[in-house]
C-alpha cells in the first residue's frame, strides 16, 4: 500500500467513523441518560437519509432553499418528532423492565419501516450532493478526494465539539448529567425531569436524522438501511461505555479504522474484526473504555 493509498483510507476511516459517532452519540445519550434500551434508534438514522431525499423538492419549491436548508428543516422537525414521541411512547417505558422496552421499540420499527413503504416505496434511491461540495481534492497525479466526504468530517467534528461543551460546560448539562445520576434528587431540587428528558430524546433523534441526511448522497437511500446501522452503534456505545459521549467517540473512531482496513487488508474476516475487537476490550475493561460523562 502506498502512501496516498493509506491517506485514503485514513480519510475514508475518519469520515465513517464520525459518522458512526453521529449516530451513536445518540444512541449513547439515551441508552445510557434516559436507561431506555432504544431499538428503533436506527430506524431515525433511516428517517434522515430518507428525509434527504424528499424534502429537497419540497423545499426547493417552497422556499427556495437547497441541500442546506433541506437539513436545517430535516432537523427541525425531527426536534419535534423525537419530543413527540417521548412524550407519547418512551414516557411509560423509565419504570418498565428491559423486555418491555426492546419489545415496543422493536414495534416502532415495524411500523417505520410500514410508514415507509406506504409513503416513499421499496426502491432504492439516491440524492445529489450540493453543487458546492460536488468536487474532488487532488491527493496525487492519479489520485482524489471527494469533498463531500471532507464535509461530513467537518460537520460530524463540530457537532461533537459541541456535545462537549454542552455537557461539560453549561447547566443544562450539568441537569442532564445530574439526571442520570440521581433523578429523585434532581427532581427534589425544583427541576423539571420530564421535559430535561424530553429534550435529550429530541436531541437524541436530532442527530440520527442529521447523520441520515448527510449520508444520504454517499450511501443511497434504501429499505432496512437503519437495522445495519442500529447494530454497529451498540457496539460503539458497548466499547466506549454506555452514556459516555466521549467513549462513543473514541469507540467510533476506532472501528472506522478497524473496519476501513480489514475490508482493505483482511477481506475475507472483515466482517468479524470489529466484534473481534469488542471482545477484546469487554475482557479488559467488561464497563467499556470510559465511564459515563
Amino acid at each position: 500500500m502506498d502512501v496516498t493509498t493509506f491517506l485514503i483510507q485514513c480519510l475514508n476511516s475518519l469520515q465513517y467513523g464520525l459518522l458512526l459517532f453521529l449516530v451513536a452519540s445518540g444512541l449513547t445519550l439515551i441508552f445510557g441518560i434516559m436507561g431506555v434500551i432504544n431499538l428503533a434508534h436506527g430506524s431515525f438514522y433511516m428517517v434522515g437519509a430518507y428525509l434527504a431525499f424528499s424534502l429537497a423538492p419540497v423545499v426547493g419549491a417552497t422556499i427556495g432553499g437547497g441541500f442546506f436548508a433541506t437539513l436545517l428543516v430535516g432537523v427541525m422537525l425531527a426536534v419535534l418528532f423525537g419530543y413527540f414521541l417521548e412524550w407519547a411512547f418512551f414516557s411509560f417505558l423509565y419504570e418498565r423492565e428491559h423486555l418491555q422496552q426492546v419489545l415496543m421499540t422493536y414495534g416502532l420499527i415495524l411500523v417505520f419501516e410500514e410508514v415507509r413503504s406506504l409513503l416513499v416505496g421499496d426502491d432504492v434511491h439516491g440524492v445529489a450532493p450540493p453543487d458546492i461540495l460536488n468536487g474532488s481534492i487532488a491527493l496525487s497525479d492519479m489520485m482524489t478526494y471527494p469533498v463531500y466526504r471532507l464535509f461530513i468530517s467537518g460537520v460530524c467534528l463540530a457537532l461533537a465539539l459541541g456535545m462537549y461543551f454542552v455537557f461539560t460546560r453549561t447547566r443544562l448539562g450539568m441537569m442532564i448529567r445530574a439526571g442520570s445520576t440521581n433523578r429523585e434528587m434532581v427532581q427534589s431540587l425544583g427541576i423539571d425531569i420530564k421535559f430535561l428528558y424530553r429534550v435529550v430524546f429530541a436531541a437524541g433523534v436530532a442527530i440520527a436524522v442529521l447523520a441520515g441526511m448527510v449520508a444520504a448522497p454517499v450511501s443511497s437511500v434504501y429499505p432496512g438501511m437503519g437495522s445495519t446501522v442500529l447494530i454497529i452503534c451498540f457496539v460503539v456505545v458497548v466499547i466506549g461505555g454506555i452514556g459516555s459521549i466521549r467513549g462513543a467517540l473514541f469507540a467510533s473512531l476506532l472501528i472506522g479504522f478497524v473496519d476501513t482496513f480489514g475490508k482493505v487488508m483482511l477481506p475475507s474476516v472483515a466482517g468479524v474484526l470489529v466484534y473481534v475487537l469488542m471482545a477484546l476490550i469487554l475482557l479488559w475493561k467488561p464497563d467499556g473504555l470510559f465511564k459515563a460523562g
